[in-house]
């Protein structure tokens, strides 16, 4: 009992370095005097709707997360999903996306599912982010006269990635395709079989429609407080663009591969606020503090939910099924 508090207290604490580190290294490589400028033109009140508007995607996701748990026979309830959800953000600038791995350990401690079972929930999960961004876009895109070159062609590779994922049928054939193409990397295609296989329970529509809706829901939530942040700060960028700007960023940031999107997503952000006519005295501050409402902050949270759910895992006899 004692050595599982004290070892919670010693994550809490790695945890609350990696974020003070994280947010320290985010606003110095995008300047201090700027954002804190920008910070302090803010009100309270705009602050507070910056992370409303978070929370809001946070526990949409968090939702998704439940529902795709329960597609594949995953006793859980809400409130366990959650707890597991929000927990996992406590390790989202961690290298290798140990808050995806933490999850699937809680799921197994609390439930018994193992992680063989239960690991498809990962690659759903970044599916439909991947395929709610491209809809937002490539819809976005229609109404827009905002032409970005790279943005029609990253919505139609994301669509097409995301189509694959979540149609098990179609991705089964793409491996089985590419073995007869190259006769090469057997292993690789027979995981690609083996993914296919365990991907069929989320292909269903009952399934698909609530996931990709939540999740579309949560990230325009985002969207919305980004536009929201521009017009406070003067910049003249209107909704539509504003909802561009941040979903290629976004998917940007997921392709670089860092943990968080850290660097790609504040890069792509600055740029293109840029190319839209915003001056780079305004664009940098309002990167860093958009970025400070939802990257950082989902990471304060999972620092505060994380001791929560690791102890209700490790204590199964008691485990909570809501906060």
């Amino acid at each position: 009992m004692r050595r599982n508090s004290l070892r919670d207290k010693l994550i809490g604490v790695v945890l609350f370095c990696f974020f003070l580190l994280g947010m320290g290294g985010l606003i110095a490589a995008t300047g201090w005097t700027e954002t804190m400028e920008a910070l302090a033109d803010l009100s309270l009140m705009q602050v507070l709707i910056l992370l409303v508007c978070s929370l809001v995607n946070y526990l949409f996701r968090g939702g998704r997360w439940h529902i795709l748990a329960r597609a594949i026979g995953i006793n859980t309830q809400l409130g366990q999903s959650l707890r597991h959800f929000l927990g996992g953000f406590a390790m989202t600038v961690t290298p290798g996306r140990l808050g995806e791995l933490v999850r699937i350990r809680w799921i197994g401690l609390e439930t018994g599912a193992g992680a063989e079972r239960s690991a498809p929930l990962v690659l759903m999960d970044r599916a439909a982010d991947l395929a709610a961004m491209s809809l937002i876009l490539g819809l976005v895109l229609l109404f827009t006269p905002m032409l970005v070159a790279i943005a029609p062609i990253l919505a139609v590779v994301a669509l097409a990635a995301s189509i694959l994922v979540t149609r098990p049928g179609l991705m089964r054939q793409a491996g089985d395709l590419g073995y007869r193409i190259t006769r090469r990397w057997p292993r690789l295609f027979v995981k690609i079989r083996r993914a296919a296989k365990a991907l069929r329970p989320f292909s269903q529509i009952s399934v698909l429609i609530p996931v990709l809706s939540l999740t579309a829901i949560g990230w325009l939530a985002e969207c919305l407080a980004f536009w929201l942040l521009l017009e406070w700060m003067g910049a003249d960028v209107a909704l539509l663009p504003a909802i561009v700007i941040f979903v290629l960023s976004m998917i940007a940031g997921g392709l670089s591969g860092m943990p968080g999107g850290l660097g790609g997503a504040e890069a792509t952000m600055i740029a293109l606020l840029s190319l839209s006519g915003v001056p780079l005295a305004l664009a940098i501050p309002a990167t860093a503090v958009i970025r400070l409402t939802s990257l950082w902050f989902a990471i304060a949270i999972g620092i505060v939910m994380f001791p929560i759910a690791e102890r209700a895992a490790t204590k199964p006899r008691k485990r909570m099924s809501s906060f």
